[in-house]
């Protein structure tokens, strides 16, 4: 009969050798190391804010991002029209009321869109730092001619002689003013006018919502008196010269019923967005050219109507200076299959224990569960010095270097020690590729733990799982 001495010896034997006791600890420990992957994430989503706080504080001392609007024509107009008014009438001693009608009118305003719109624009970029940190900013060049046909209200019964020249005003929007950078050069027919600046322009807000008292986001602008006084003194030739600075982006809305943008630079990563695309864009290391042609047809807003302020905004296009910064979503990315890497290098160790009759304490395998994690910390900080990819080969190496070292603790001889090595070093590598491709990233990750599972169970074919090591 066993003593309670040897029947706990028994149990702390087993308890130390069994094959289930050891996979419960190996899965306990992932568990364990999830909350520092997680914060891991929270950290590289911290820099990424603060990577784009960055860029905005730039961009508002500069000048923001520019769209440009218009020219649009307002032409205000007499509207004539028959109300009823309440007379006063002495009758047998009394007061009494009655109906008449008279005619009133009132001053309204018609708005008209170019026939033809084609601009021409260049930008001259220019990277701001702050700390580590880059903004991509711009100077550009923006020549802009618009022809207008003569307007006539014929159609809404409203005769010529109704319309207000005198006060015929033209507009452009601007999204933000504070890029001029020198007075605008307006030229309508023969006549150079000067203009002035508005941010009451609703037809050019970007941001149609509503503030708590019901009023809607104005948009910014030019607004030019014309010098006309008779519709014999209209004249539909347009054109404008503008320098204008802005950062990160520039973008036309397609307010002619045909519009035609030129855009070019020295610039080598930029990304053509917004509503159209160009036609047949060249890039090159040297710098960009596109060009859109847009017709009346393709936009949500007609060419000409009366009296609403109707907003423009919703059909822009144009060309972002991209700043080459994708560390951080690479970095988020790969952070992701850090629950695998662990997971696969603990299965790893595993098995080597199994197959080899080594022993490896728990506590080891929470150092090396918290060299992987450190990895991540590792990669995003190197990032956003040298970029993703020297930072990913830098903390790989640093990484498989340190476990390998550590590994010469516990395992028996210099083969088990390079074999587990490579296979950390393969792990990166492969993580490395799903990171880099896009297209393809599930369907070869697929395929290569698909490849990995079946190793594991090639390798672990002869283990008998319920019978004690």
């Amino acid at each position: 009969m066993e003593t309670p001495n040897n029947l706990l010896e028994r149990f702390n034997k087993w308890l130390s050798e069994s094959i289930m006791i050891k996979l419960g600890s190996i899965g306990f420990l992932v568990l364990i190391l999830l909350i520092p992957s997680a914060w891991i994430d929270s950290i590289i989503r911290e820099r990424e804010e603060r990577a784009q706080t960055v860029v905005d504080e730039i961009s508002s001392k500069w000048s923001g991002p520019q769209t440009i609007n218009g020219p649009l024509l307002i032409l205000p107009y007499i509207f004539r029209y028959e109300s009823e008014i309440d007379q006063e009438k002495i009758v047998n001693g009394k007061t009494v009321y009655e109906k008449k009608k008279v005619m009133k009118e009132e001053t309204r305003k018609a708005y008209f869109l170019p026939d033809g719109l084609k601009i021409n624009a260049t930008v001259q970029p220019e990277i701001r730092h702050r700390g580590i940190f880059e903004a991509a900013v711009y100077k550009s060049s923006i020549d802009l001619k618009a022809t207008f046909n003569k307007p006539s209200l014929i159609e809404q019964k409203i005769p010529d002689e109704d319309i207000v020249w005198a006060d015929a005003q033209l507009v452009v929007g601007i999204k933000d003013l504070r890029g001029i950078s020198d007075n605008p050069i307006l030229k309508v027919g023969d006549t150079n006018l000067v203009g002035e600046a508005s941010s009451e322009l609703r037809f050019f807000s970007e941001r149609a919502y509503n503030d708590d008292n019901g009023n809607t986001s104005p948009g910014n602008g030019v607004i030019v008196k014309l010098p006309w006084k008779t519709a014999a003194d209209f004249s539909g030739m347009v054109n404008m010269s503008l320098a204008l600075k802005g950062s990160t982006s520039l973008n036309f809305t397609p307010v002619g019923k045909t519009t035609e943008v030129a855009l070019s630079g020295p610039w080598a990563n930029p990304s053509f967005d917004g509503s159209f695309l160009p036609n047949d864009p060249k890039i090159s290391e040297s710098g960009f050219t596109a060009d859109w042609k847009v017709l009346h047809f393709n936009r949500p807003f007609s060419q000409s109507w009366l009296e609403e302020e109707r907003n423009l905004t919703g059909s822009t296009f144009g060309a972002k200076l991209l700043i080459p910064v994708d560390q951080y979503q690479k970095s988020m990315r790969t952070s992701k299959y850090g629950v695998l890497i662990i997971l696969l290098t603990f299965i790893s160790l595993f098995m080597v224990e199994i197959m080899k009759k080594i022993r490896i304490h728990p506590f080891q395998y929470i150092l090396i569960g918290a060299a992987l994690i450190i990895y991540y910390s590792l990669l995003l900080s190197f990032s956003e010095q040298v970029g993703y990819n020297w930072a990913y080969l830098i903390a790989t190496i640093s990484t498989v270097i340190l476990v390998g070292l550590y590994s010469v603790t516990f395992l028996s001889n210099k083969t088990l020690i390079i074999t587990f090595t490579s296979l950390l070093t393969f792990f990166y590598g492969f993580i490395f590729v799903i990171v880099q491709l896009q297209d393809l990233s599930l369907i070869i990750g697929s395929i290569g733990l698909f490849l990995i599972i079946a190793a594991i169970m090639y390798f672990s074919r002869g283990i008998k799982w319920y019978k004690e090591s």
